[in-house]
């Protein structure tokens, strides 16, 4: 009798405890946050082309990286055009197209990489601000004090990104972010990083921070490129 009154208590005892582990996993899985996004990995081919690493880039910029924070970040649209505008990093995001597309940047360095870039197309940016007819040039000025400046012409009719992503991951900070010109079939410094304004100009003997030290204005990257 005895022992039949101690296995019951035993069963009963089981019984509590995964009663009372139950209840915990419950509160517990009540407490569980949503699903934790970690970080994207670096595709190294696309559509078949096999791509370089972030990590192959040299820094070389005029002040080292820029750390921009995107809650105060605002690209300016300014100079000759209807409506001059200043977006966040997430309206430019919502508001407009995105692409991809393969672009290798060439650098003076002697150095290349070839990376497919997603962004968005800086002629549907100013379109939307209504382009003056004197206008040129399209100026871009950086967050660290850089500039460089390129034909309006090229950037209509080249589909020119400014970029967000690479390889299919965020850029970092040590690339640009927020956003980075992808300036095709131009040398490297004209890849302007941490874009923070894009100005209309009809002023086309504008020269930026390393055309004004020697460096060709028109940066083919199939021509030399000191200046003429």
């Amino acid at each position: 009798m005895g022992s039949r009154v101690l296995t019951i208590l035993i069963i009963v005892g089981l019984l509590m405890t995964g009663v009372i582990l139950l209840i915990d996993r419950v509160v517990v899985d009540e407490d569980k946050e949503g699903t934790k996004q970690l970080d994207a990995a670096e595709i190294r081919e696309y559509e078949g082309q096999k791509l370089s690493s972030i990590d192959d880039f040299r820094e070389n910029s005029i002040k080292g990286p820029q750390y921009i924070d995107l809650e105060d970040y605002t690209l300016t649209v300014s100079g000759l055009v209807q409506e001059p505008v200043g977006y966040s990093f997430q309206e430019i995001l919502d508001g407009y197209q995105d692409y991809k597309k393969v672009v290798t940047l060439k650098c003076v360095e002697g150095w290349d990489a070839t990376i497919v870039w997603e962004g968005v197309l800086v002629s549907d940016i100013i379109d939307r601000s209504g382009v003056n007819p004197d206008a040129t040039v399209v100026i871009f000025r950086a967050h660290d004090g850089c500039s460089t400046s390129l034909p309006l012409s090229y950037i209509q009719e080249n589909d020119i990104l400014i970029a967000y992503k690479m390889n299919d991951v965020w850029l970092p900070p040590e690339r640009g972010a927020p956003f980075q010109l992808v300036a095709e079939s131009k040398w490297g410094y004209k890849w302007i990083k941490w874009i923070t304004e894009i100005e209309l100009s009809n002023n086309e003997d504008y020269r930026g921070y390393w055309e004004r030290r020697g460096y060709s204005n028109s940066a083919d990257d199939d021509k030399g490129f000191w200046k003429d």
